[in-house]
């Protein structure tokens, strides 16, 4: 039976086929999109082995603990030169002497290999990176040395 002139079109079969492909494509393309995207920015495991890291767990609390007795304060900035430049102080807010810095440094997705960094006394009290950072977002792990005294910290810069 076909329609009359100026009678509403009939729903048929055919247009619930074509809304049932259009809204199930769309859920396929969003998933299949967001899943894509999952995967290329997850930049890997965090520990190896869970249960081994558990076993650890006290002893990254009592160092935690002890670093925080000691009372020190770090910064790290990016300068426009690209040189990190960190400042350390102690619980007097005055700038640690004598103290080894070392920085690894990561890309927070993992999209590139670990960077070493070895940092230099500079002036005004703080240290300053010897080698230039690549441009971008980046994690430093920092380890400071003050004869037997070691503290640990994490900073990002852009």
């Amino acid at each position: 039976m076909k329609d009359q002139p100026g009678s509403p079109r009939r729903f048929t079969g055919r247009h619930m086929w074509f809304i049932l492909i259009a809204f199930f494509g769309t859920i396929f393309a969003v998933n299949f999109t967001m899943a894509r995207f999952a995967i290329g920015t997850f930049g890997g495991t965090v520990v190896d082995n869970s249960y081994v890291a558990s076993q650890q767990y006290n002893g990254w609390l009592d160092e935690a603990r002890a670093q925080a007795k000691l009372g020190w304060q770090v910064t790290a900035t990016r300068g426009a030169d690209a040189h990190v430049f960190v400042t350390v102080t102690d619980a007097d807010g005055a700038p640690l002497d004598n103290a080894k810095v070392s920085a690894i440094v990561r890309h927070p997705l993992g999209r590139s290999e670990p960077i070493d960094l070895a940092f230099a006394r500079a002036e005004g009290g703080g240290y300053r990176s010897l080698a230039r950072l690549p441009p971008g977002r980046w994690t430093l792990h920092l380890t400071i040395v003050q004869g037997d005294t070691r503290f640990a910290a994490v900073r990002d810069v852009r």
